[in-house]
């Protein structure tokens, strides 16, 4: 298992097990970076539907990701995670279970969740 893409799918299987064990019947964020754009999304297991998602390549979100915040910095992960927190709340939606998706809980990853917390989100 030294193949990078496997080590990966196997540290997000490891993490989404964890979370199913945990979680119970609270929907999932799943928060997934590239070099350039950071996506996120509310997913509810059970049904198999998503609740929610945001990114950073949405017109929407542009005007916003011009100044400090640009689509790769954690200025605009906390851009992201705000607005994630905004349209769950909006739905009635405050309890979820945060997913990294294999990626360490540090930099981009954890702006997202910070500024979800601060906007309301309970994880």
């Amino acid at each position: 298992m030294s193949d990078r893409n496997a080590l990966f799918a196997r540290r997000q299987r490891r993490t989404r097990y964890a979370l199913r064990q945990a979680a119970g019947s609270r929907p999932r964020l799943s928060v997934f970076r590239s070099g350039k754009h950071i996506y996120a999304q509310v997913i509810d297991d059970f049904t198999g539907t998503t609740l929610a998602s945001v990114a950073t390549t949405e017109p929407a979100l542009k005007p916003q990701l011009a100044g400090p915040a640009r689509p790769g910095n954690k200025a605009g992960a906390q851009l992201l995670g705000k607005t994630i927190a905004e349209r769950l709340i909006a739905k009635g939606i405050k309890r979820v279970v945060f997913d990294r998706g294999g990626f360490l809980y540090h930099g981009r990853i954890r702006a997202v969740a910070d500024a979800a917390r601060e906007a309301g989100l309970e994880f």
